[in-house]
């Protein structure tokens, strides 16, 4: 059983979050990294999420993805910072604990391994929804156990297992998103055999329902880029960390300019805003149906079931690892410190069987329990971001006076960039309460966020007098 770590006065882990990756394996390449990065911009709320944006914001769906898309590659550049500095598989969490205590690693890895446990099961149902409409009469239940068991069983086995999937699924995601943008492009431009260009008549009605739909979409969007930290959290397991977060961080801009932005406007231009089938049958399904490409909605689909899939797997890594850097931390249970063969299996077992029970909730409290627990990490990324962003601000001085030579990837024009992505937080979080809709989401996420923060605070309180 890992010891737990010594404290400072001051109730920070003492080097903890450089020891709590010393008994995990180091099996991911250089090659899974930065595949990791390169597909984990693709995320399942981009081809699932984006319609509803669309739909809400028109053709100005382009300016909030391009609007969120800058606060996240700030927060992505200050993460980048503190992870070069100090890998560790708590990526944000750890850097929390170091600057301010305790209770705030607990406060942010607690919260963020809900949300991903949460977003197994989501993601499960998801995916299953796509094999039963190709297998009518089995079971959604059947499917999401069936990945269930093959993700959870892959991520068991040995940390080169999750980077190879999601090498893989990467690759794929990748690839089809490129032959989409190739595709949509030249349609564009007239040049693909047998379209017309639309030229700019889908654009004319740029601001359809005004500036409130550019709110509804701007926080559509914002929620689409969840999943960027994981890159972070698995350098700790790479052959080199340092290098592996400093590579993905500087491309993390044209990675989403490219795919999140570059898409959006591919598909305003080629499909009318208001088509039906931007929301029934997804934007990019739409998009590829009017270039009159056959097979395409089948296609789509299979790469909407791989996006899914791809972030079941990331996701029960993640909430993994964060869990176990917390306990090795003695923020946990500490049976979920324990590794075997590279693997911290309890932590893997206990996130899987958290997000199967969310499934299970939605059959059996669909009305009351799970909508509760959705609106409960509704907000939750937008709380991480702050802690990365508070963190950052306190670490950055701390590293410069003494140790200089860790600060490998640097926060452009500190600290008021800083500043600025903190004050677009609280713009978001300000959006959030004018919408009836995200209300109550930043109401039950500021809840758990309290309930955490005064749980961590009196552990920590206790810890300093023991």
């Amino acid at each position: 059983m890992p010891s737990s770590p010594t404290r400072t006065s001051t109730g920070e882990a003492a080097d903890a979050p450089e020891a709590d990756a010393a008994s995990l394996g180091h099996g991911l390449k250089q090659r899974h990294l930065s595949m990791i990065a390169l597909g984990g911009v693709i995320g399942a709320g981009l081809f699932v999420g984006s319609g509803a944006g669309i739909a809400a914001a028109g053709p100005s769906i382009v300016v909030a993805y391009a609007l969120s898309g800058a606060l996240v590659m700030l927060v992505m550049r200050m993460l980048g910072e503190m992870s070069a500095a100090h890998p560790s598989s708590g990526s944000f969490s750890a850097h929390a604990e170091r600057a301010f205590g305790p209770w705030a690693g607990f406060t942010a890895g607690w919260s963020f391994w809900v949300l991903l446990c949460t977003a197994v099961g989501l993601e499960g149902m998801g995916a299953a929804k796509i094999v039963t409409t190709w297998l009518p009469g089995t079971p959604d239940w059947l499917w999401v156990a069936l990945f269930m068991v093959v993700f959870c069983g892959a991520n068991l086995a040995a940390v080169k297992n999750f980077g190879e999937f999601e090498f893989w699924f990467a690759a794929l995601k990748v690839g089809a998103i490129s032959l989409f943008l190739v595709l949509g492009v030249l349609a564009v431009a007239g040049v693909l055999p047998g379209t017309d260009s639309p030229g700019a008549s889908h654009l004319t009605d740029f601001l359809p329902h005004g500036g409130q739909g550019l709110i509804v979409g701007l926080l559509a969007s914002v929620f689409a880029y969840g999943g960027l930290e994981t890159v972070t959290i698995a350098a700790a397991e790479s052959e080199n960390p340092v290098k592996g977060v400093a590579s993905a961080v500087r491309t993390a801009m044209w990675r989403i300019a490219l795919f999140y932005i570059g898409s959006m406007a591919v598909i305003v231009t080629l499909v009318p805003w208001n088509s039906p089938d931007v929301v029934a049958k997804g934007p990019y399904v739409a998009a590829l149906d009017q270039l009159g490409i056959p097979g395409a909605g089948q296609l789509m689909n299979v790469v909407v079931l791989v996006a899914l899939l791809s972030a079941m797997n990331a996701n029960i890594y993640g909430s993994s690892r964060i869990a176990y850097s917390l306990v090795r931390r003695g923020q946990g249970p500490r049976a979920l410190a324990k590794v075997s063969g590279g693997v911290p299996r309890a932590a893997v077992l206990v996130s899987s069987l958290f997000g199967f029970g969310c499934v299970l909730l939605s059959y059996w409290r669909p009305d009351d329990v799970f909508p509760w627990l959705l609106n409960m990490i509704g907000a939750v990324i937008l709380v991480v971001w702050i802690f990365i962003a508070v963190s950052q601000l306190k670490l950055r001085r701390r590293l410069e006076r003494e140790a200089p030579q860790k600060l490998v990837v640097r926060m452009w024009a500190f600290p008021w960039l800083t500043w600025v992505a903190l004050a677009g937080m609280a713009a978001v979080f300000v959006l959030m309460a004018r919408e009836a809709d995200t209300r109550v989401q930043l109401y039950s996420t500021g809840a758990m966020t309290v309930v955490l923060a005064a749980i961590g605070y009196a552990r920590q309180r206790k810890g300093a007098r023991g």
